[in-house]
């Protein structure tokens, strides 16, 4: 799914730039890229993220799984090939909101290392933070608020992660997230102290 089919096509470079843009909005446009096991607190650890990033006057989005799957990536499933077209596509979607200035957060698994280091070199290396939500399979069996883990054990959810498909879990992420001993509140900060360190943001 990779291969470009359009030809004679050109790349246009803008007249006002991610530095312009930057400057108007007081922050530094980065991919946080969070990444663990299903029902780890993915998604909710990004979204209270956002919440307090916006209550710091910062532009963010969030590029959520399942949000993505209803629309841009609805004719994907759960093969690895559909896995990695899956993460290619979000890459190339951060990869344009990194430009434009946001601080963009995604909430997947993303389970394969090769594919999550693809989705870093698209970014760069300076823009893209890795976050690994390190969850046990034990916890996230007890929170799995959709009773996925229940289904995949009975066999009807196919290729699920971390019951019949694997997870690699990342070797060397910007941050670690441990969701079996952080609250919510405690992760959030851990970030934010990150972003204030690098200088993606200012502090408050």
């Amino acid at each position: 799914m990779t291969d470009r089919k359009a030809t004679h096509i050109t790349w246009h470079d803008h007249t006002v730039t991610r530095l312009d843009r930057e400057k108007l909005l007081g922050q530094s446009g980065a991919l946080l890229w969070f990444t663990g096991l299903s029902a780890s607190g993915k998604s909710t650890v990004a979204n209270a993220l956002t919440c307090r990033l916006h209550q710091m006057s910062k532009l963010t989005y969030v590029l959520d799984g399942d949000n993505i799957r209803h629309g841009l990536n609805k004719n994907l499933g759960f093969s690895p090939e559909d896995r990695k077209e899956n993460i290619r596509r979000i890459a190339e979607v951060g990869r344009l909101f990194v430009d434009a200035g946001l601080i963009t957060t995604t909430a997947f698994i993303s389970p394969y290392r090769e594919d999550r280091d693809a989705a870093r070199a698209l970014i760069g290396p300076e823009r893209f933070i890795e976050i690994f939500v390190k969850a046990s399979l034990d916890t996230c069996q007890q929170r799995d608020p959709k009773g996925l883990y229940e289904k995949a054990k009975r066999g009807e959810i196919k290729e699920f992660t971390g019951i019949s498909a694997p997870y690699e879990e990342p070797l060397n992420p910007e941050i670690i997230l441990d969701a079996d001993q952080l609250t919510v509140e405690e992760e959030v900060e851990q970030v934010i102290r990150y972003l204030t360190e690098k200088k993606f943001i200012q502090p408050a």
